[in-house]
C-alpha cells in the first residue's frame, strides 16, 4: 500500500471527476500506474489504520494508493481516508478481505472501473456504499452488494417518505409492541418466507407468527403475498433499521 501527499495531489483531481486527459496521463506517469486497468475506489469512514498501510503490492498484485482524508471532495461518505486500488488476481473480494484483516472500516468500495479517467464516478459510488454501512460497525461493503440500500440512502427524503407511508401505523404503536411485529417480519424474511422456521427461530408457535404477520399486513395495508407490496415492506424495513428510532 502507498500513502502520501504526492498520491493525493496526483489522484485528487481524478477523484473529483472531470479531469482532462493530460492530468490522467500525468498521474499515471507519476505513480507508475496504467491508464487502463481494473480499478476501484475505497472510502473509509475513519482514518485508515497504520497497520493497513505498507509499501509494495499485496501478495496477489493488488496496489493501493491512499490519498488522505476527503480526497476527491463530494458530500457522500465520511471523513476517513480514500484509496485508489489497482486490483490484483483476487479482485474486489480480496481487497475487501485485506481491509477487514487490518480492522479498517466502516468502508465502502465502488464497482470496478476500467481506467483512471473513471475514478470520479467510482469515488462518488464508493461514498454511497459507505453510507449503507450499519451504524456503529466496522464493516467493509461493496456497492454491488448493497444496491437497494444504496438507492435508499441516496435519496433520504424519499426514504423518509417511504417509511412514513408504509410503516406509519406501525410506528404509532408502543415500542415493545412494534418490536414484536417487526421481529416477526424479520424472522420470516430471514427464513425464506417460512412461518414454521420463523416460529422455531422466535421460539413460539407457528400460529403466533402467522397472527403477527397478519396484523402487520392489516396495519400497513400491504400483503406479503403480493410481490410489489412485499418489496415496499422490505425497503421500508431497511429504512427503519437505519433510522434513529428503535424498532
Amino acid at each position: 500500500m502507498r500513502r502520501g501527499t504526492r498520491y493525493g495531489e496526483l489522484l485528487g483531481p481524478l477523484l473529483a471527476g472531470g479531469a482532462p486527459p493530460g492530468l490522467v496521463e500525468r498521474a499515471a506517469r507519476g505513480l507508475g500506474l496504467p491508464e487502463r486497468g481494473r480499478y476501484a475506489v475505497v472510502v473509509l469512514g475513519a482514518p485508515v489504520p497504520e497497520a493497513a498501510v505498507a509499501e509494495g503490492p499485496d501478495a496477489d498484485g493488488t496496489r493501493w494508493c491512499w490519498c488522505g482524508s476527503g480526497a476527491g471532495g463530494g458530500n457522500e461518505g465520511g471523513g476517513g481516508d480514500v484509496a485508489v486500488v489497482l486490483l490484483g488476481a483476487a479482485g474486489p473480494a480480496g481487497a475487501v478481505a485485506r481491509l477487514g484483516e487490518h480492522g479498517a472500516g466502516p468502508a465502502g468500495m465502488s464497482p470496478v472501473v476500467g481506467s483512471l479517467a473513471e475514478l470520479g464516478a467510482a469515488r462518488r459510488l464508493a461514498g454511497t456504499a459507505l453510507l449503507t454501512c450499519a451504524p456503529g460497525t466496522r464493516e467493509v461493503v461493496r456497492l454491488d452488494e448493497r444496491l437497494p440500500t444504496a438507492l435508499l440512502v441516496s435519496r433520504p427524503e424519499l426514504s423518509a417518505r417511504l417509511l412514513a407511508e408504509v410503516f406509519g401505523p406501525l410506528l404509532a404503536l408502543v415500542p415493545a409492541e412494534r418490536a414484536v411485529l417487526v421481529g416477526a417480519l424479520e424472522a420470516w424474511l430471514e427464513c425464506g418466507g417460512s412461518v414454521g422456521r420463523a416460529a422455531v427461530r422466535l421460539r413460539c408457535h407457528r400460529n403466533t407468527v402467522f397472527n403477527r404477520l397478519r396484523r402487520l399486513e392489516r396495519l400497513t395495508g400491504r400483503s406479503l403475498s403480493r410481490p410489489p407490496e412485499l418489496v415496499e415492506l422490505v425497503l421500508a424495513l431497511d429504512v427503519l433499521r437505519r433510522s434513529s428510532a428503535p424498532p
